[in-house]
């Protein structure tokens, strides 16, 4: 077996830190069959050199090791490293230009001394997957194409959703950012929810074609402003194409840099933690670094339709 791990090693060298994937040809058995837990997705031979060479591409520095091979009989386990620089685009998520850092492990199975099945677990505790917007390549949160999200037999109509959500009582933030070049940006969020208390976990969901999307990418905080009841026309440009939606609007930085709009019902700055994708949009997770509340009333939205929440009786 020490031929076999010598291989392993040679070929992972050649194709992840080199680009030279068709050297995994000297490893794996035609049949070979890979689950990624981390992409949750399952692959073949030409979807892994496609999953390498993608991952290159967006961190051209890319450095991983073998550190480890375990070899009973046609049982096998590799446990592995790698850092990089996220600089290009991964898919069609934005780079955000941080160093990232990974390790994982691989069980497998042999076939006539080549790899025929893998099964790779990404550790949840580093950072690559989250900052490359995981779940990557594919999305485990992406409905099946036969399921409810496209309307088939199993699930309501798209007419139906939005009459249902239309029924839902919300408030309106300004999600808001401070780009790398040091510039104010923001877009109209109403998915918005406190995900805990302890620790001070927040969550919003931004649509991936906003252009304040890769600014969130690149930044380490963002500002949530709660909108308040006389800020109707803030939610009116935040939710435009405007090149410029902070023109005419006044705010203040967080202690990070995040903007944080004046008059706001509430705002906060909040680290980010994590950032998922959900098909279209991307699920962002943040710890609240800071936080202010005013005494001012919120703005309200139902049916499509803003409402002045003061005006509203308790029951």
């Amino acid at each position: 077996m020490a031929d076999f791990k010598e291989l392993v090693r040679s070929a992972w060298d050649a194709a992840w830190n080199q680009g030279d994937v068709d050297a995994l040809d000297a490893i794996m058995h035609p049949s070979y069959a890979l689950e990624n837990e981390g992409l949750g997705i399952s692959a073949g031979i030409a979807e892994l050199k496609a999953q390498v060479l993608a991952m290159r591409a967006a961190m051209p520095n890319l450095v991983t090791s073998v550190d480890k091979i375990v070899v009973d009989g046609d049982d096998f386990a590799l446990f592995w490293s790698a850092t990089g620089r996220f600089t290009h685009p991964f898919g069609d998520v934005p780079p955000n230009g941080r160093s990232l850092k990974s390790r994982g492990a691989v069980q497998g199975e042999l076939s006539d001394g080549l790899i025929i099945r893998e099964r790779v677990t990404w550790d949840p505790s580093v950072e690559m997957l989250s900052d490359l917007g995981a779940p990557g390549l594919g999305s485990a949160f992406e409905a099946d194409a036969t399921g409810a999200s496209s309307g088939g037999a199993d699930g309501p109509s798209l007419e139906d959703l939005k009459e249902f959500n239309r029924k839902f009582v919300s408030g309106v933030t300004a999600v808001t950012v401070q780009d790398a070049s040091g510039r104010a940006r923001g877009l109209a969020v109403s998915a918005y929810m406190s995900l805990s208390l302890d620790p001070p976990l927040v969550v919003v969901c931004v649509q991936n074609t906003s252009s304040t999307y890769p600014s969130l990418f690149e930044a380490s905080h963002l500002g949530i402003n709660i909108l308040a009841n006389d800020q109707r026309d803030i939610v009116d440009r935040f939710a435009s194409k405007s090149d410029d939606k902070f023109a005419g609007v006044t705010w203040h930085a967080g202690p990070a840099g995040s903007p944080l709009i004046d008059g706001a019902s509430a705002s906060v700055e909040a680290e980010i933690k994590e950032r998922f994708r959900a098909k279209t949009h991307v699920v962002i997770i943040a710890r609240v670094r800071h936080l202010e509340v005013s005494d001012v009333a919120p703005l309200a939205y139902m049916s499509g339709k803003f409402y002045d929440s003061a005006s509203l009786k308790s029951i």
